[in-house]
């Protein structure tokens, strides 16, 4: 074992260096940060990385799921020899610091994956130890071992009590990601008190009947840790580690203390606190020679590993695995050969979105993703490509949250472009970690089908209404809701040139395929326009399935003397994000502007003096007579166009 002696110095220097970064600040989290000291400090000796190359393909993964544990990440990654200096740690929670209140990826060097709700992390943790035994599974050969790394993760009380960490850890060991450890901190503590308040399950059963290999440990016991942290490694399963610990350990009088959990300890607190452990209590952010040392084993280390990691990626790698290595880390996005959709045929944006998904897979080896348990109706199965583990179809099962979550890590680990498929009314499950997908720009790609009230019977619990508003108002996220076949080629084709995640709304039923008559402007735009017409008093704007019937409807206008553009819109985050010559030139400033969308479509009114919308909730129906019910028919459209134009619908030859 290690010297237990300097053991507790490296430990105690975390802890008061989390006390001190939290005081500074008058702001954070040093309970927790300060209870699971001693565990980082065995782990440090245990894990696989390198602070002078934070993207090594073969390091361990290391997630925190309880974000809020910050002081600790910081201060463990500024002991290890990351891009993080110890002002950056009196930085902590300020304006534009590299130590945000929660960890953020980009902006922290170490930091594997934005966490903070509570749970993310635990499905995050799950999504890198897929990642890495499918890499494993297609690098790895007899010769030459490419992906052999662990995957670490802390959580604790809350993460386990939230749906999410069911979803993960039950798919987790349906899987028997024998790669992935978690350390449990069991310090019984939550916000309000003692988590036996609101919690009394037990873990060790749940996580045993989850396919789990469970264990406990002292969590402030060294020789404890280590050799249970030995164990883990050579499980058959995923391994939970519950780690029984005490909040704010080390402190004088809040150790134990649900009082230490979100709040500074205080001046006079850690002075005593450091004065009992034997630290100088005048100093803060003291850290001596001796304990920079033994944690700047890191870089010597990490350095070593990935040394002969590379020499293995250089000379005993075969041809196959250098090709298909070389292609994962450098995807060619240009060779991918999309389908051509013949104008006047009739495709389910759905449909012609399944083949878009096998024709990009074809392309990219790394591109790869499954559905909730819908593939057969979100046209998502990647036709002749094997099931996961060894092949690129993942079935989550019914697990939208963690599903998110999962790709969300896939899209991080340097490898993969990732999708995930449900239908569009189930996004409101796993709108947290799409959220967390647009703070991170990864590109991770989210198939949402049966996209409006045209789910017809199924009724008003599976017809989505406000989801397109909902997402449009996140920010560096993309939706498509293409208004045939060939703008969804188009949508797919601008998705990948970006650093963001997107999603694609398709339809149930057959939409039209539409003449390619573009005025001004295409799909990368976000809105062109699609039909101009001479002398025109309207702009008529749309998406998706109602971009038909306005066609239509405009059709009918035309017939009564009123000439009207049309304004296709598949994706309205990229249409507000145009300059305003753009803007004005698709959409003039002389004419009246209506806008249909079966959705709830408050966002319209940026551009719109009037819109037909969803101001309910759908019903159970055929999609046609929903559609008609609604008014997103060629006849209302072309009456409520009138009305704006102050021209009286009534007093005119309808056209039929």
């Amino acid at each position: 074992m290690y010297d237990k002696a300097m053991m507790q110095k490296q430990a105690d220097t975390i802890r008061f260096l989390c006390a001190d970064i939290v005081q500074h600040a008058n702001s954070g989290h040093p309970g927790a940060s300060m209870g699971l000291s001693d565990i980082i400090t065995v782990l440090s000796h245990h894990i696989k990385h390198n602070p002078k190359d934070t993207k090594w393909l073969n390091r361990d993964r290391l997630v925190f799921s309880g974000g809020h544990v910050s002081p600790l990440i910081y201060s463990f990654l500024h002991l290890s020899g990351y891009d993080l200096s110890l002002e950056d740690l009196k930085d902590f929670r300020q304006l534009g610091s590299k130590t945000p209140g929660h960890p953020e990826y980009g902006d922290v060097p170490g930091v594997e994956v934005t966490t903070g709700p509570l749970g993310q992390g635990v499905a995050n943790a799950v999504g890198f130890a897929m990642a890495a035994k499918y890499a494993g599974n297609i690098l790895n050969s007899d010769q030459a071992t490419v992906i052999d790394h662990k995957v670490y993760c802390f959580c604790g009380d809350g993460d386990l009590q939230e749906g999410i960490s069911y979803e993960a850890c039950s798919f987790a060991g349906h899987l028997n990601l024998d790669n992935l450890i978690v350390i449990y901190d069991s310090n019984e503590i939550t916000i309000e008190g003692s988590t036996q308040i609101a919690w009394s399950e037990d873990i060790k059963q749940r996580f045993e009947a989850q396919g789990w290999q469970v264990a406990h440990m002292d969590g402030h016991n060294f020789e404890e840790i280590n050799r249970v942290l030995e164990n883990s490694k050579e499980q058959i399963k995923p391994f939970l580690i519950i780690a029984n610990t005490t909040i704010a350990k080390g402190a004088c009088k809040l150790e134990g203390s649900h009082h230490s959990h979100g709040a500074p300890l205080g001046d006079e607190e850690i002075a005593n606190s450091k004065k009992k452990a034997g630290f100088d209590s005048s100093k803060k952010f003291y850290i001596c020679e001796e304990v920079k040392s033994r944690f700047g084993h890191a870089i010597k280390n990490g350095n070593l590993a990935q040394s002969q990691w590379n020499k293995v990626i250089k000379s005993e790698l075969n041809e196959e695995q250098s090709r298909l290595l070389n292609l994962l880390l450098n995807p060619k996005i240009s060779k991918i050969e999309y389908p051509n959709y013949k104008a006047g045929t009739s495709v389910a944006t759905r449909d012609s979105n399944g083949e878009i998904l096998n024709v990009i897979a074809k392309a990219l080896p790394g591109f790869l993703g499954g559905s909730a348990d819908l593939s057969p109706s979100n046209k998502s199965e990647l036709k002749d490509m094997g099931d996961f583990p060894h092949g690129r179809n993942i079935h989550f099962g019914i697990r939208e949250h963690s599903m998110a979550a999962i790709t969300n890590s896939f899209a991080l680990y340097g490898l993969f472009i990732p999708y995930s498929a449900t239908f569009f009314i189930f996004s409101d499950y796993l709108k947290p970690a799409v959220r967390l997908s647009a703070l991170m720009s990864l590109k991770n790609f989210y198939v949402w089908t049966h996209d409006s009230i045209g789910v017809g019977e199924d009724g008003p619990t599976h017809q989505p209404i406000e989801q397109l508003s909902q997402f449009r108002a996140l920010p560096n996220f993309y939706t498509y809701r293409p208004a045939d076949a060939n703008e969804n080629v188009k949508s797919w084709k601008s998705a990948l040139s970006m650093n963001a995640p997107a999603s694609f709304v398709c339809s149930r039923q057959k939409l039209t395929v539409l003449k390619d008559k573009r005025a001004i402007g295409d799909v990368k735009n976000g809105g062109y326009l699609l039909t101009k017409r001479d002398n025109a008093i309207l702009t008529l704007m749309a998406s998706g399935s109602e971009v038909y019937p306005t066609l239509r409807a405009a059709c009918a206008l035309e017939k009564l003397g009123i000439n009207a553009n049309i304004v296709s819109v598949p994706c309205f985050d990229l249409l507000v994000e145009q300059d305003k010559d753009y803007i004005n030139s698709i959409i003039l400033k002389n004419t009246k502007v209506l806008a249909v969308e079966a959705g709830a479509g408050d966002e319209w009114y940026r551009f719109a003096d009037k819109v037909i919308c969803m101001t309910s909730f759908g019903s159970s129906s055929p999609a046609d007579k929903l559609f008609y019910k609604f008014g997103f028919n060629e006849e209302n459209i072309t009456e409520q166009a009138c009305e704006l134009v102050g021209v009286s619908y009534k007093n005119t030859n309808k056209c039929k």
